[in-house]
């Protein structure tokens, strides 16, 4: 049996928007596909999971990315983007928000997931947050347990609009600590 192999994780550049938009379209796939509509799957990858839509977020101090990848040729496998907060729940100037955080299956159980989570919870502290916030599938128990040994609770709800199809979220919080 070959022993799984651990993506190397980096903070994001300019130069990464095409492989962010590769990742988030794979890792958004794999992740849904047979759960929720898959037309509405294609429109939001053709609409959310662009260069342009990376490009502009690299470009912007208020959000950081990192990539998980593997070799040969560092193909990105994995992502995280922190943001500021945009969920229909009381929020502060102490909060900050994971938008995105996607690992290929493959390379779940890898330590990637935990690295990635890492990175963004060190972020958060460097820029005084406090509180770190997220959106999740209600039906998603694989990314929910995680999120639960991460030190998550729930703190609300939204709908989420996927290509047109609106699917139920739970909005999860943590100390940053």
């Amino acid at each position: 049996m070959t022993a799984l192999v651990r993506p190397a994780i980096r903070r994001c550049n300019r130069e990464d928007a095409a492989a962010l938009a590769l990742a988030g379209k794979a890792t958004f796939l794999e992740s849904y596909a047979g759960v929720v509509d898959g037309a509405a799957i294609r429109r939001h990858c053709e609409e959310r999971q662009t260069a342009a839509y990376y490009e502009a977020c690299l470009a912007d101090p208020a959000h950081a990315l990192w990539i998980a990848e593997v070799p040969p040729g560092a193909a990105p496998v994995g992502y995280l983007h922190l943001s500021p907060p945009d969920l229909p729940v009381q929020t502060g100037p102490g909060d900050i928000e994971i938008k995105r955080i996607y690992l290929l299956s493959k390379f779940h159980g890898s330590g990637a997931g935990r690295a990635l989570f890492e990175a963004a919870l060190e972020e958060a502290r460097a820029r005084g947050k406090t509180r770190l916030l997220l959106g999740v599938y209600k039906q998603n128990a694989k990314a929910l347990g995680f999120y639960e040994r991460m030190g998550f609770t729930r703190v609300g709800e939204r709908e989420f609009d996927v290509g047109g199809a609106v699917y139920e979220d739970w909005v999860l919080a943590r100390v940053v600590g």
